[in-house]
């Protein structure tokens, strides 16, 4: 492997508002398959966006907000919503790109988008060049019908205090530390109590419930590379396979097997 091909890569994107800007349809496709690690600066677009991926995992960050994006849960970011991104070598990255004025938000904050197997069908066909015109009208007009926000999605809402910080910080570098609340509290020379409050408080959540939603995004980042569940289980902190799904099918809504490649 290349040097070029281990170094990673920063793509600068402009910040545009949201507004009406030429497009040769209503409803333009992208995709991109990345062999180095990439990530994407604080931007916008004029258009709404759907982010969704044919394989692997990617982030995309709107303030304290990270989503996992993957090939079974997409993401909407609205026309003009600032967010930064992040996709790893071997990830291949889709998306659409829907006229604003054109085609109506279905949502005015970035929510989850479930890529069932009808949505993934008209999406990949509207990314045909050769479609005639017709057939693209009736196309963009079914993805619309059955395109609609999910309560599922990888989302995790960072903590900024000094407080939080240290947990934050560890927890995402190791999703296996198993240290307790109590653990964190006697560490930090305050109450379990004050951990919780501030967790509520920071996050919308518990201690517990945010650590499990860390471990669910490292866990699908790793599932998307094809590693086998009861590896992923120990490598993100559960002692056995099934307190993994178990743990993962509340935190997503979905089995690990649904977002394993291979």
């Amino acid at each position: 492997m290349t040097e070029s091909r281990l170094a990673g890569e920063t793509r600068t994107l402009p910040a545009l508002a949201a507004g009406p800007v030429e497009m040769p349809h209503a409803i333009m496709g992208w995709s991109e398959e990345f062999a180095r690690d990439t990530t994407w600066n604080e931007h916008s677009h004029p258009f709404h966006e759907l982010l969704w991926n044919e394989r692997g995992a990617s982030t995309a960050v709107v303030g304290p907000r990270v989503w996992t994006v993957t090939p079974a849960l997409g993401l909407w970011m609205p026309a003009g919503t600032l967010h930064s991104g992040s996709a790893t070598a071997g990830t291949w990255c889709r998306a659409g790109f829907f006229g604003f004025g054109a085609v109506p938000s279905i949502s005015g904050t970035p929510v989850g988008v479930e890529i069932t197997p009808l949505l993934r069908l008209l999406l990949k066909r509207l990314a045909g060049a050769a479609l005639p015109a017709g057939s693209r009208t009736l196309t963009e007009a079914m993805v619309l019908d059955v395109l609609v926000p999910s309560p599922r999605e990888l989302l995790l809402r960072m903590p900024a205090s000094d407080l939080l910080r240290p947990i934050a910080d560890a927890v995402r570098a190791d999703p296996g530390d198993r240290r307790t609340l109590a653990d964190w509290a006697s560490r930090l020379g305050v109450s379990a109590r004050t951990i919780t409050r501030a967790f509520n408080a920071e996050t919308g959540t518990s201690f517990a419930r945010w650590v499990a939603a860390v471990r669910a995004q490292h866990a699908v980042a790793l599932l998307g590379r094809g590693w086998e569940i009861d590896v992923v289980a120990e490598e993100v902190g559960y002692r056995s396979a099934s307190a993994f799904g178990a743990a993962f099918r509340r935190t997503t809504g979905l089995t690990p097997g649904a977002f394993r490649a291979g």
